[in-house]
């Protein structure tokens, strides 16, 4: 199979997987373990979600990772500030980077906006260099398209503290 193909595929079965619902938890969770397997040389596959402030771990697959990520700072701040996916070849000479697992060698993140309002990143992270190419850009935009238009992001935080406050 090509990695046309695959990542063909990959959009075909994430529109199917995600839940009608629209739960946000389970869209990310599900996201996530489905692009792991698209991309078995990412080390880390993941969401940081933004709370108004900063970045903030959401669902991932891979190791431990970095858990809060101010805007402008490494890849993931970075590309949410500038409102443009990043590819780094290779993280260890990009001056921004955060480095969170020593073994990744290169990282692509996406941000994710609804109504132009940030969402947060998807941010994949590889133990090869160069791995992420404008194919895996174009692949990784489109998913996150679909990822967008099919969650409800009313979830959140600050619904629960809301709730919680009453």
């Amino acid at each position: 199979m090509t990695k046309t193909e695959k990542y063909d595929l990959a959009l075909r079965q994430l529109d199917a997987l995600l839940d009608e619902t629209g739960n946000a938890l389970s869209n990310l969770s599900n996201a996530s373990a489905l692009l792991g397997g698209v991309l078995p040389r990412s080390l880390f596959v993941g969401f940081y979600l933004f709370d108004g402030e900063k970045l903030v771990l959401g669902p991932f697959q891979g190791g431990v990772s970095c858990v809060n990520i101010a805007l402008g700072q490494g890849v993931c701040g970075q590309a949410a500030k500038a409102a443009q996916t990043m590819i780094v070849p290779d993280v260890t000479q990009h001056k921004n980077y955060i480095a969170c697992d020593s073994a990744a060698r290169s990282e692509i993140v996406v941000p994710m906006f609804k109504n132009g309002a940030l969402i947060g990143v998807l941010d994949l992270d590889s133990a090869v260099l160069a791995d992420y190419d404008q194919q895996e850009q174009d692949f990784l935009e489109r998913f996150t398209e679909i990822l967008i238009e099919k969650t409800d992001w009313q979830f959140s935080q600050f619904t629960l503290k809301n709730e919680a406050a009453k």
